[in-house]
């Protein structure tokens, strides 16, 4: 595999300045680096094909789209096997958690400016089967009872209702949708809440991405989703079971980190749909 460092340089002229670790759940590279001009970008190096085709999704937003909650687009190179895409560098904004008063109803703000946009197109419609659900659960049970959270017994008594909640929730819409919305994809800078990482931009219901939100909220220290949305409904039987049948599963090509992010917003997610939907407490 090509060094990282030399693709910056030859490809796109700029001068590395310091590999940023952290960021994200796949094996991208973000790299800090020095332009021709002598100003600073953050540039997204992809190293397999999944991160390669995760920059090609986001860069489809960039290219058709400036609007203050995104960082600017500063530079593309696509060699067909590891894009590169340059972004403006928000090193020095701030990057919750914590959440700081103010913080959250900045984000709130510029989620409700993102839904307020005609979609770019050719992103795709989010439709029901785009998300893994509780009926994965009821196909095979064994990854998520061997996460511990409830007994065979429990699932098998509330299974049925958090399927008909799932059914009766509709994710479809006429938004336009981020539908990655985590504490490491916003950072806050000048009274504006920017989001980054769009490749799984969509089309859809704008209430899933508030509620997909909240479980790192919680998990942050922030308010429990229940606070920041009462009215969230058979939406709880949506992001639980997103989390459900993927979080006991071994991580995907590209991205080896994620499960315990999911395990972790399950553990959120599954108590706010039992408390929202008058389920049995859980049973261990």
């Amino acid at each position: 595999m090509d060094d990282a460092r030399d693709l910056l340089a030859e490809r796109l002229g700029a001068q590395p300045v310091r590999r940023i670790f952290g960021g994200g759940y796949t094996l991208m590279e973000h790299w800090l680096v020095e332009l021709a001009d002598g100003t600073r970008a953050f540039a997204k190096v992809a190293v397999d094909e999944p991160t390669a085709g995760f920059l090609r999704d986001e860069h489809r937003i960039y290219s058709v789209l400036e609007a203050p909650f995104l960082p600017r687009f500063l530079g593309w190179d696509d060699d067909g096997a590891r894009p590169i895409l340059l972004l403006e560098d928000l090193t020095g904004a701030y990057w919750p958690p914590p959440w700081r008063p103010g913080d959250i109803e900045l984000v709130r703000e510029s989620l409700a400016e993102i839904h307020a946009l005609p979609p770019p197109e050719g992103i795709p419609e989010l439709v029901p089967s785009d998300l893994h659900n509780w009926r994965e659960v009821e196909d095979d049970s064994t990854p998520f009872l061997g996460l511990g959270l409830c007994s065979a017994e429990w699932l098998e008594r509330v299974l049925p209702e958090l399927i008909a909640a799932t059914d009766r929730c509709d994710v479809s819409g006429e938004a336009f949708i981020h539908l990655d919305v985590r504490s490491d994809n916003i950072c806050i800078g000048d009274g504006q809440a920017k989001l980054v990482d769009w490749n799984w931009a969509s089309v859809g219901n704008p209430r899933v991405d508030f509620a997909f939100w909240l479980a790192s909220v919680s998990l942050e220290g922030g308010p429990s989703p229940a606070e920041l949305m009462p009215d969230a409904g058979d939406l709880t039987a949506v992001v639980s079971g997103f989390f459900a049948p993927i979080a006991g599963l071994p991580p995907p090509d590209g991205a080896p980190k994620v499960r315990a992010v999911q395990l972790a917003q399950l553990e959120v997610a599954l108590p706010w749909a039992v408390d929202v939907l008058g389920l049995p407490p859980l049973d261990r």
